[in-house]
């Protein structure tokens, strides 16, 4: 016997011949003895007509199709499933015989196997999307499924296997579908869990979160908005305490409670945006601020502090053409209040005679403007007389240099230029009056002694080659000189005196004596 799952075939049927009458059967039956027929054909022909009346009789009965068998396991309301048919053709009524039809049983089992089939795999997949929660993200195409499902079974019971099939196809395209939307769905519903996290509301995106889990528990993206939304709790105090101290003026307070807010959700929009609103609130406050105490300062001639002032403005307002100004405002001020203070150094040094340090006064202003007038003409007045006070200064301090015709020479016309000048000033007045004295002392020789032993030549530097003597008197100008003595076979000697204006010089001896 056939399995139920194997579709039915037409059973083939061999013509049998009408059974012989048993006058016939003996006639013939003598007239093959009296042919001499052997013992075995009557029984063997027996055999035959039993068998005809099996193929005819009882064969067909045996091939009608069992009483049918439960519908298969079908979607049922609320996840529950129904059963339906296992693949064979429910029988007629009527009794097997004469009009069975095994091909049109066969036609039927064979679409009673796809139904079954279809309804197996729309099980299947009902399974699986319960399993990722589909009953929660979409219970309304679900539901409708579980409908078509039962309504499929009704057919299948009814044995309208076509319009079963139909109805399960139908179901399971409405499910694979769905199938196909969980991507779409998950994204759904991180959005939404995001969205809520925004607006403060953790039981609606705990929620979104749950039914995402079911549908992806791997996704990393659902780790993160976890994580977020278990600190949603202790971030939205924190941005109530912000708004209260902004209210009350303390902007410092407000910026570091939404750092803290940050540091707990780095990726809420809100936290960040009230941050960054916040910390610009707070920079254009200190901006406002540092530049009040800048001007204040500015106003008082600090120019220092307000320099540090402006200067802290702009590091809060990168690019400010304000703080820009500012500081060119105090450079002005201070370069302004620097050439006032020069310009009175300059002509107090020039008031004292110190020409040298009001040169570097008005040179130091020039530096600071180029233009200003005090400065150039300054510069004029100090330069001559500083370069005037520095000549009579090296004149006086090295009065010994005057001894020399030609020093003495230029130290009379010095001051001769001396005496033009008027003002004259005190300190003028005495170099002049020094310088005066020099010459005059320097220009009344005075005689002295020198002695050699008549061997050694003798030279006086600047003065004359005097040659071998014994004692000879020369009559010098008041300063230091230097004798050379030498002689063949001795080693030199040199002597260094100095004549005083107001002192007879000692004798000078300038004899060679060390033999070489």
């Amino acid at each position: 016997m056939s399995s139920h799952d194997d579709p039915v075939q037409p059973i083939p049927f061999e013509v049998v011949q009408p059974t012989p009458t048993p006058t016939a059967t003996a006639r013939s039956a003598d007239d093959e003895a009296h042919r001499g027929t052997p013992v075995w054909v009557l029984p063997a022909l027996g055999g035959l007509l039993l068998l005809a009346v099996l193929v005819i009789v009882w064969l067909p009965a045996s091939l009608d199709p069992a009483p049918s068998e439960p519908a298969p396991a079908v979607p049922g309301p609320s996840g529950s499933t129904t059963a339906g048919p296992t693949g064979r053709v429910a029988p007629d009524a009527s009794p097997a015989g004469a009009d069975a039809a095994p091909w049109s049983d066969a036609q039927a089992a064979r679409l009673r196997k796809t139904a079954q089939e279809v309804a197996a795999e729309l099980l299947d997949l009902q399974f699986a999307l319960q399993e990722r929660g589909v009953e929660q993200w979409a219970p309304t195409p679900f539901a409708e499924v579980e409908t078509l499902a039962g309504d499929g079974d009704e057919l299948y019971r009814n044995r309208q296997y076509e319009e079963a099939t139909a109805h399960y196809q139908r179901g399971l395209t409405a499910l694979q579908a769905l199938q196909e939307a969980m991507p779409q769905e998950l994204k759904r519903l991180l959005e939404q869990a995001q969205q809520a996290i925004e607006q403060g509301d953790a039981a609606t995106a705990q929620a979104a979160l749950a039914v995402a889990a079911i549908i992806s528990p791997d996704d990393s993206d659902i780790a993160a908005l976890q994580h977020r939304a278990d600190v949603l709790p202790k971030l939205l105090p924190l941005l109530e305490q912000t708004a209260t101290a902004e209210a009350a003026g303390d902007l410092s307070q407000a910026q570091l409670l939404l750092q803290q807010a940050v540091a707990l959700d780095p990726q809420h929009q809100r936290a960040q945006s009230e941050l960054q609103r916040v910390t610009t609130k707070a920079r254009k406050q200190g901006f406002n601020e540092a530049m009040s105490q800048g001007y204040a300062a500015l106003n008082e001639g600090h120019y220092g502090s307000a320099r540090k002032s402006f200067r802290a403005a702009a590091k809060l307002q990168q690019g400010s053409t304000e703080a820009a100004s500012a500081l060119q405002e105090v450079a002005a001020a201070e370069s302004a209040q620097r050439l006032v203070t020069l310009n009175q150094q300059g002509r107090s040094h020039e008031q004292q005679e110190q020409w040298q340090q009001a040169v570097a006064a008005y040179e130091q202003a020039q530096k600071l403007d180029g233009g200003v007038l005090f400065a150039r003409e300054g510069l004029t007045r100090s330069r001559a007389r500083a370069q005037l006070d520095r000549q009579l200064g090296k004149v006086i301090e090295e009065p010994g240099r005057l001894s020399d015709a030609a020093v003495a020479t230029a130290a009379a016309q010095l001051l001769a230029q001396a005496r033009q000048i008027t003002p004259g000033g005190a300190v003028l007045s005495q170099q002049i009056r020094q310088l005066d004295t020099l010459l005059g002392q320097a220009n009344s020789p005075v005689a002295v002694t020198l002695r050699s032993d008549h061997e050694t030549e003798v030279l006086v530097y600047k003065v004359a080659k005097l040659g071998r003597f014994t004692e000879r008197e020369l009559s010098l100008r008041p300063g230091t000189y230097t004798a050379l003595g030498t002689r063949d076979g001795y080693r030199d000697v040199r002597r260094s005196f100095t004549i005083a204006h107001d002192t007879a010089p000692a004798p000078v001896t300038i004899i060679c004596t060390e033999p070489i």
